[in-house]
């Protein structure tokens, strides 16, 4: 098995050079050509794929090494690659840029080098002139291994600023594919923790991403660059897949509900139960359904992880906590994701029947797993405004921005994982929750102090940690084996 999908990765030399404008560009560009673009993103940010998947009509998927280890970023970028034309990969940070301490790990180059894929440079070129070419001559020859193909001017000035560019560049090497002129209107408004999300701007969106493109159809070499990504060469190995993943990935033993009923059988005691071809078991009596929160307070989530669910027997529907005044009819179980409830306390505060409805699943012991803006949707309240009361704390809005990748373990069995398993995630908010009582702790993080973090209660496992579940499969089938017995 082999990966042949042609493919680039956008890189620059720090952040704010203009990636995202035009990676998100280049899709928009080749999709209106008629080619099958799939975006992907280095990284853990939830927000640029939203803008790749309006690019491109597919789903943007994160390709990261921390996260999810080195050996899953081939498969996760041939999952999401999987049939098309063309593969766009935007970078994060600058290319050698990675997890800090960690040396290349999670960079744009590394993921360029696991993907064996050549890099264009986008250049912020509107603060220097001849100095261009040490600058690109020292991202081009720092490290032999990463392929840095070409390079992007960005906000250039004036003919005459880009032909002393270009003069100076003859005589590195690197060729030049595109030359972007300063241009406002492509930018995109952004708030506390980056950009404004796609879905809480469709309009203004949908004509920055129709601007993106104009401006690289008229200053890049589309025919170069597509050259380029087809000298890709091919990657051994097969695209990820979620059922295989799951069969591969062998459930913790489930915990003990802990409000009445029944235990599940031990392991020793279960009937056999019917099987799918690639040998997945099946629920006992049909899918059932997870609710996921969506909507414009509810945007950051991986797709492998709805994927995981359904290929554990879940049927997942999603729903917005802004307007939706009841669960899903029939919901099992809730994922509560990342976003900005922080932006939208007051409307998520009036949807009282919602609230009802989520702190009633809670309470009769249903699987609920919520990751940072989750958290504090099933928090008391949130910046003095009345949130679902399922944790006994507070959240407030904070001025010191929390970033960073976190090793965890696993403190207390869990909906998610029993106390012992150990994955990795990521923290990216401007809030502070202050706990009560009543719960017991979901992670132990080393940030590098040691600390514990997040909720564990009855059913629900709530934390400030995304974390991403191809790394580990058995998250979502014990989340499913738990709906089948609450």
């Amino acid at each position: 098995m082999v990966i042949s999908v042609p493919r680039l990765v956008i890189a620059a030399p720090s952040s704010g050079s203009g990636k995202t404008t035009v990676a998100t560009g280049l899709m928009a560009a080749f999709a209106s050509r008629g080619l099958a673009v799939s975006p992907h993103k280095v990284g853990p940010d939830y927000i640029d794929p939203g803008y790749h998947a309006l690019a491109t009509g597919r789903v943007g998927r994160n390709l990261d090494a921390y996260l999810c280890g080195a050996e899953l970023v081939a498969p996760l970028f041939g999952h999401g690659a999987r049939g098309c034309d063309l593969a766009v990969v935007e970078g994060v940070m600058g290319l050698y840029d990675g997890a800090a301490g960690e040396g290349e790990l999670a960079s744009t180059a590394h993921v360029a080098k696991l993907l064996r894929a050549p890099v264009v440079l986008v250049v912020d070129a509107s603060s220097q002139a001849r100095s261009v070419a040490a600058l690109v001559h020292g991202f081009a020859s720092w490290d032999p291994e990463v392929r840095v193909a070409g390079v992007i001017l960005n906000k250039v000035g004036s003919e005459r600023h880009e032909v002393m560019l270009r003069e100076a560049l003859d005589a590195s090497g690197v060729p030049v594919f595109g030359v972007l002129r300063r241009a406002p209107q492509v930018d995109t408004p952004s708030r506390h923790l980056g950009l404004v999300p796609v879905a809480e701007r469709r309009a203004g969106a949908v004509s920055a991403v129709a601007a993106m493109a104009s401006q690289v159809r008229e200053g890049c070499d589309l025919g170069g660059l597509l050259a380029l990504a087809r000298s890709a060469p091919a990657l051994s190995g097969a695209g990820w897949d979620a059922g295989e993943a799951l069969v591969s990935s062998p459930p913790p033993p489930l915990p003990v509900p802990e409000l009445g009923g029944s235990a599940p059988e031990p392991p020793v005691a279960r009937r056999a139960r019917p099987q799918t071809p690639d040998g997945l078991e099946l629920p006992r009596s049909g899918l059932k359904r997870v609710a996921v929160a969506g909507g414009a307070a509810f945007t950051f989530s991986y797709a492998e992880h709805a994927e995981l669910l359904s290929a554990a027997g879940a049927e997942v529907v999603t729903f917005d906590p802004l307007c939706d005044e009841q669960l899903p009819e029939g919901t099992g179980g809730l994922v509560i994701g990342g976003g900005f409830p922080e932006v939208y306390a007051p409307e998520l505060s009036a949807n009282e029947p919602l609230r009802k409805a989520v702190a009633a699943l809670a309470e009769r012991g249903a699987p609920v797993a919520a990751e940072c803006a989750g958290l504090l949707y099933l928090s008391r309240e949130l910046d003095g405004q009345p949130m679902c009361g399922v944790i006994d704390a507070k959240a407030r809005m904070d001025e010191r921005l929390t970033l960073g990748y976190r090793d965890a373990v696993a403190v207390s069995d869990s909906v998610l994982a029993v106390a012992g398993t150990r994955m990795r995630g990521h923290e990216f908010h401007r809030t502070v929750v202050e706990p009560g009582a009543g719960a017991a702790p979901a992670w132990g993080v080393r940030t590098p102090r040691k600390r514990v973090e997040g909720f564990v209660q009855q059913g629900v496992h709530a934390s400030y940690l995304h974390t991403h579940w191809a790394s580990e499969p058995g998250v979502a089938r014990r989340f499913v084996e738990r709906c089948l017995t609450s």
